[in-house]
């Protein structure tokens, strides 16, 4: 089995609209994928009806933190959509993000560099507003190269000379609220240092004493040192340990299924989840 679990569409930051997205992860031999927009789950129904016969569909969300003033982001799996109190906090997120993502332009209108909202708003389309979509207008203006290259302290990391903060979750409280929905919780790529500061790797100790599940440790921003290090951390503090692309489409150069997670992690994902089960697909042939 070939599966990947954070992908991400146009209902935030992705390029590929849910049923791009669907139909491209089983051109590209997936069995399994999940939907992680965000602090969304608006892509969910699209993905839903467009699911390919043969592919498996693991509905999530991709929830915005913050602890000691560094951003982290927690992918949740397989949570009950409709739990108020979950569905509240997410939207508190995602009203935050268009005043968020104004004050960065003005930061770098500041910094001289000849971006508008109105760009940023036509590239974000119906998506929820993001970094990915400022990064992309810096691409557009030939400010940098990729959109990778905005994710630094000259530009957009964390921290960064144009960053600007937003409502995020405790990362506590979201592996409480995530749990009490029936979902599971997996630390998204904990020690990826190119993208800013990182919490401590202590932390995540922390996190699995609340009911942390599992941590994301084959990523394209995990170095081969990083990802071993990783698994020692998985293995001593009794976390799975993922694999997926963090698929943006043509924001990132990365593949579809580049990484995957374990059948056997995956299995263990789907008998903790309480709140939702996987979709299988039925809505049309796969490509071939």
């Amino acid at each position: 089995m070939h599966i990947d679990l954070h992908t991400h569409s146009t209902a935030s930051d992705g390029t590929d609209t849910p049923a791009e997205l669907m139909r491209n992860a089983a051109a590209a031999g997936l069995d399994v994928v999940a939907l992680t927009d965000h602090d969304s789950v608006r892509g969910h129904a699209e993905a839903i009806a467009a699911l390919p016969e043969g592919l498996t569909l693991v509905t999530g969300a991709e929830l915005s933190c913050r602890m000691d003033g560094v951003g982290l982001h927690m992918l949740a799996y397989l949570f009950d959509p409709d739990e108020p109190e979950l569905a509240r906090e997410r939207e508190l997120v995602r009203d935050d993000r268009v005043p968020r993502a104004q004050t960065m332009v003005r930061k770098l209108q500041a910094l001289g560099v000849p971006v508008e909202w109105e760009q940023v708003a036509r590239i974000a389309g119906d998506g929820s507003v993001g970094r990915p979509h400022i990064a992309t207008a810096l691409v557009e203006l030939g400010v940098v190269e990729t959109v990778s290259d905005a994710f630094t302290p000259e530009w957009l990391a964390n921290g960064g000379r144009a960053y600007a903060e937003k409502h995020e979750l405790d990362p506590f409280e979201a592996i409480r609220l995530v749990k009490a929905a029936g979902g599971v919780t997996v630390f998204a790529h904990p020690l990826a240092v190119k993208r800013g500061e990182v919490v401590p790797e202590a932390s995540m100790a922390r996190f699995a004493a609340a009911g942390l599940d599992g941590i994301e440790v084959d990523h394209m921003d995990h170095d081969e040192p990083t990802r071993a290090r990783l698994c020692g951390l998985a293995k001593e503090l009794g976390l799975l340990a993922t694999g997926s692309s963090d698929y943006h489409g043509s924001r990132k150069t990365v593949r579809l299924g580049e990484y995957t997670t374990d059948p056997e992690i995956y299995g263990e994902i789907t008998r903790r989840a309480t709140g939702a089960f996987p979709v299988p697909g039925a809505g049309g042939p796969r490509p071939v």
